[in-house]
């Protein structure tokens, strides 16, 4: 049994299957999360329970955070929209805080600069990989931040992750999540633009999927979501609103930076046209269905 007692703040469809990827490694996992069916199904699987993010940082030598969005983390651990127990009011000098959140990197590094003058340690570590990877172990870790940190704490990640990399000083997990969303709504919506494309011009969907898989346009959302996406199967692996929500966080961090971001701001516009058509709980595949609403016809494969 290891030493190190972990804490998890934010077990959604994301962090739930990460705290139980953990249990499974053998790290004790004391969770926190405001609604109670995730708690329960987390004391259930082995985990413990504790009343506020203070009193997770209280318990625990590590805690990991799994929220939504930026405003969410800031509230948690600085307790900025009232949290009344925030994570800072109970963490003590020497440990560490890991955020899997996807949110600003301007935000991931304010946020350090308050817990580092707590003498805490925060790596920003957004992930990617979806509900699967989650549930698999499989993600990919994108960690910024101090580097010696990383390497002390590794081998919880890799309890959760497939491929964890170091890119850079705080914020810098950030940033390379965002061009990661960047390139994940490029692939959404190019391989959504070619099966409507298809459809419409009498194309046979499934041979159009196998046949530009195997060559250069081959790509994750081919593989992993086109063959669900022509039978409108959009169960959330990542939910939609969240696609919106990292490319608005891409957009503004764009203009901060001076970085042109034509194509990010095409998808985050369908994107957002998906969220107000009430999809925004599908899949991120489901941007699909806004081409289709444009399209006047679905793409579709008869079962």
């Amino acid at each position: 049994m290891t030493e190190k007692t972990i804490g998890f703040v934010g077990l959604g469809i994301m962090g739930l299957p990460m705290a139980k990827n953990l249990l499974d490694a053998e790290y004790p996992v004391v969770g926190y999360n405001r609604s109670n069916e995730p708690m329960a199904e987390l004391i259930e699987y082995g985990g413990d329970d504790a009343d506020s993010p203070a009193d997770v940082a209280e318990q625990t030598d590590i805690v990991l955070l799994c929220l939504p969005d930026s405003p969410d983390v800031e509230n948690v651990v600085l307790g900025t929209d009232g949290e009344p127990n925030p994570l800072i009011d109970g963490v003590s000098e020497g440990m560490a805080v890991i955020d899997h959140s996807t949110i600003s990197p301007m935000v991931a590094e304010s946020t350090a600069d308050r817990l580092a003058e707590k003498g805490v340690t925060m790596l920003d570590a957004p992930i990617s990989g979806g509900e699967s990877g989650a549930i698999e172990g499989t993600l990919s870790i994108m960690v910024g931040g101090d580097e010696q940190t990383l390497d002390d704490h590794r081998d919880v990640l890799e309890a959760m992750g497939e491929t964890v990399t170091h890119c850079g000083p705080s914020g810098a997990g950030q940033t390379t999540k965002a061009c990661n969303q960047i390139v994940v709504a490029a692939q959404m919506v190019g391989v959504s633009e070619a099966l409507v494309f298809a459809d419409k011009a009498g194309a046979d969907l499934e041979a159009v999927v196998d046949a530009i898989s195997g060559g250069a346009a081959g790509c994750w959302t081919l593989d992993n979501r086109a063959p669900d996406m022509i039978h409108g199967d959009f169960d959330p692996g990542f939910f939609g609103e969240y696609q919106y929500k990292d490319l608005r966080i891409a957009t503004d961090a764009g203009e901060a930076y001076g970085a042109p971001l034509p194509q990010t701001g095409l998808a985050h516009e369908l994107y957002k046209t998906m969220v107000e058509n009430g999809m925004g709980k599908d899949d991120n595949s489901g941007v699909m269905q806004v081409l289709e609403m444009m399209a006047g016809s679905e793409a579709r494969v008869e079962d």
